[in-house]
C-alpha cells in the first residue's frame, strides 16, 4: 500500500510548495481542503497543517474537528497551522502590532527533538505571520524560538505533534527540507519509495483494471501533459487509444504539423484536425481575454466531440490533467482563480467516463514520469504553452494578420533562446503582441508600427515566477532580428514583471 501525508490547505499561497517538499522526499502527499479529511484511509501516516491569510480569531477563520486526527496521526502545524492548535487547545495568540515577515534566525532550540535533528545552531528561517503565539496550552513546550518570537516551534508533551511559526517549506527557510524530512520519515515512518518508475508501473497496472479493453479517445495539445498522458496510455492500452490534435489556428509556427510528426514517432494512433476557420470567425471582435478563453474552450469540445462522435464504440475521455490544474482552478472557498482549458469535467452530451492519470502529479513529476517512459528531451523539457494558444497572447481582437506577426516574432524568440543555450534555464518564454502602436524609423521612412513584449519566466511549478535575467547581448539581437524580420513590428519590450502580483501570462 502506498504511504501518504495529508496536507490540509487552509488557504495559504505556499500550500502547493509543502506539497512539492514532501514529493521531494519521494513520498506521496495529498492535498485537501481543511474540512475534508478522508474517513478510514489506511495509508495516511502523517497529517501537515497550512498556513493560511486568516487571522485564527477571525470571524471567519478556518476551523477544524482535531478529534478526527489529534492522537491518530502525527501533525505538523505550520504557521496558521500552529497557532490554531494552540489557541484550540487552550493557548493565547495574540497580534504582534507589525506584521514579521522576512528571514529570522533559530537563536535557540532543542538539538534533542527529533524535529530538529541534525539543525545547525543559528539556522536561517522565513517568518510571514502578523500574529504571534502569547501563552501555549498546559501540556505544550517550546522547542525553538527566535530573537523576537519566543515560540517559534513548540510539541505536545508525550505525544506526535508539533507547530512551526515560521515556514519551512520555502527556500529561504535553508533548512527547512531537513525538518520536513525528519517528520515525514523519521517521525511519520515515510518508506521514501514513491519515484517516477514506481507511478509508471503502478498507473499502468491501475489503467489496465480501470480501462480494460474499453477505447480511450485522448485530446492532445502538443504540450507536455497530454502527450505524456498519451505515451502513458499507450503503454497500457495501445491500440485503444486514438488521440485528437486540434488546430484552432492559434498554434505557433508550423507547430501543427511538427507535433503531429512527432507523435507518429512515439507510435501513436493521431488524428489531426484543422479547424483554424472555425476559430477566426467565432473570435472575430472579441477582446475580453476570458472571453477569449471560453470561445476557444467551447469551440475545442464542439470540434473534437464531432471526431469523437466517428468513434462509436469509444467509452472513456482521458485529460493530461495535474495537479496545479486542479488546485489552481477551485481553491478552497469555491472561487475561480482562472479556467483551465482542461478542468471542469465532460459536456454531457459526450456520454463518457473520464481517465485523468497524471491528476496527482506537479509538472517537473509529469517531466520525470516521461523521461522514464523514454520520450524525447524536446517534448519533455518543452516550455508550457497555454491552451488557447496564442489568442491570449494578442491583447484585443484577434485576426489572421496578427497571429501571423505574432507567430513570426514568437519563433525568432524561441529560436533564439535555444542557439543561445537559454531554452532550458527558462520556464515559460513567449512574445505578446501589444494593442498599441509607436513610431519608428526604417531606412529614410517614418513607420507607425506595433509593439511586442518579450516575456520569459524561471519558476519550479508556475505557481510563482521570476522573471529571467536573459543576457543583454541577448535581447539586443533578439530584438534586432524580429524588427528587422518581422512585418508590422517597430518596436520590442522586454517584460520584468514577477507572479505575484502579476500572470505569467498576460491574459
Amino acid at each position: 500500500m502506498q504511504q501518504k501525508i495529508i496536507i490540509l490547505d487552509f488557504g495559504s499561497q505556499t500550500t502547493q510548495l509543502i506539497g512539492r517538499r514532501v514529493r521531494e522526499l519521494n513520498t506521496f502527499c495529498e492535498i485537501l481542503p481543511y474540512n475534508k479529511f478522508p474517513e478510514n484511509d489506511p495509508s495516511v501516516i502523517g497529517v501537515i497543517l497550512s498556513g493560511s491569510p486568516y487571522s485564527v480569531y477571525d470571524e471567519k477563520s478556518f476551523k477544524l474537528d482535531f478529534s478526527r486526527i489529534r492522537g491518530k496521526y502525527p501533525i505538523l502545524g505550520i504557521c496558521y497551522g500552529a497557532q490554531l492548535m494552540a489557541q484550540t487547545f487552550g493557548g493565547s495568540v495574540e497580534p504582534e502590532g507589525t506584521r514579521e515577515y522576512g528571514r529570522a534566525k533559530l537563536s535557540s532550540f532543542d538539538k534533542s527533538n527529533p524535529l530538529f535533528k541534525d539543525f545547525d545552531d543559528n539556522s536561517q528561517v522565513w517568518m510571514s505571520h502578523g500574529d504571534t503565539i502569547t501563552r501555549l496550552p498546559e501540556t505544550f513546550r517550546t522547542i525553538a524560538s527566535t530573537d523576537t518570537v519566543a515560540n517559534a516551534a513548540y510539541q505536545a508533551e508525550d505525544e506526535k505533534l508539533w507547530g512551526v511559526q515560521f515556514h519551512p517549506e520555502v527556500f529561504h527557510s535553508t533548512q527547512g527540507t531537513l525538518l520536513l524530512r525528519n517528520f515525514v520519515v523519521d517521525i511519520c515512518g515515510g518508506k521514501q519509495d514513491w519515484s517516477p518508475a514506481s507511478f509508471v508501473e503502478t498507473t499502468v497496472r491501475e489503467l489496465k483494471e480501470q480501462l480494460g479493453d474499453d477505447k480511450v479517445i485522448l485530446g492532445l495539445s502538443g504540450g507536455v501533459d497530454s502527450s505524456v498522458c498519451a505515451v502513458l496510455l499507450n503503454k497500457a492500452i495501445g491500440k485503444n487509444l486514438t488521440c485528437i490534435f486540434v488546430d484552432h489556428g492559434m498554434l505557433r509556427k508550423n507547430e501543427f504539423q511538427n507535433v503531429l510528426n512527432d507523435y507518429k514517432c512515439l507510435g501513436l494512433n493521431v488524428i489531426g484536425v484543422d479547424a483554424s476557420d472555425k476559430f477566426f470567425k467565432e473570435l472575430e471582435g472579441v477582446t475580453e481575454p476570458e472571453k477569449k478563453r471560453k470561445i476557444i474552450g467551447a469551440g475545442f469540445i464542439d470540434v473534437f466531440d464531432a471526431e469523437a462522435q466517428k468513434i462509436t464504440d469509444a467509452k472513456w475521455l482521458a485529460q493530461g490533467t495535474i495537479y496545479p490544474d486542479r488546485i489552481e482552478s477551485l481553491n478552497i472557498t469555491g472561487k475561480t482563480i482562472k479556467s483551465h482549458h482542461n478542468v471542469g469535467g465532460l459536456p454531457e452530451k459526450m456520454n463518457l467516463k473520464l481517465c485523468e492519470p497524471l491528476q496527482w502529479l506537479f509538472k517537473d513529476e509529469v517531466r520525470r514520469v516521461g523521461t522514464e517512459l523514454g520520450m524525447p528531451e524536446h517534448l519533455i523539457k518543452r516550455h508550457p504553452f497555454p491552451g488557447p494558444g496564442l489568442a491570449v497572447r494578442i491583447l484585443g481582437d484577434i485576426t489572421r494578420e496578427k497571429v501571423r506577426i505574432l507567430q513570426d516574432a514568437d519563433d525568432i524568440f524561441i529560436r533564439g533562446l535555444r542557439d543561445w543555450n537559454l531554452y532550458d534555464d527558462v520556464w515559460q518564454a513567449g512574445v505578446i503582441l501589444l494593442n498599441v502602436q509607436s513610431v519608428g524609423v526604417m531606412g529614410d521612412e517614418r513607420t507607425y508600427e506595433r509593439a511586442v513584449a518579450l516575456r520569459a519566466v524561471t519558476s519550479t511549478d508556475a505557481m510563482t515566477a521570476d522573471w529571467a535575467k536573459l543576457p543583454y547581448e541577448f535581447l539586443a539581437k533578439v530584438s534586432n532580428d524580429i524588427i528587422n524580420n518581422v512585418k508590422g513590428v517597430n518596436r520590442v519590450c522586454y517584460d520584468v514583471s514577477s507572479k505575484p502580483p502579476a500572470t505569467i501570462e498576460w491574459e
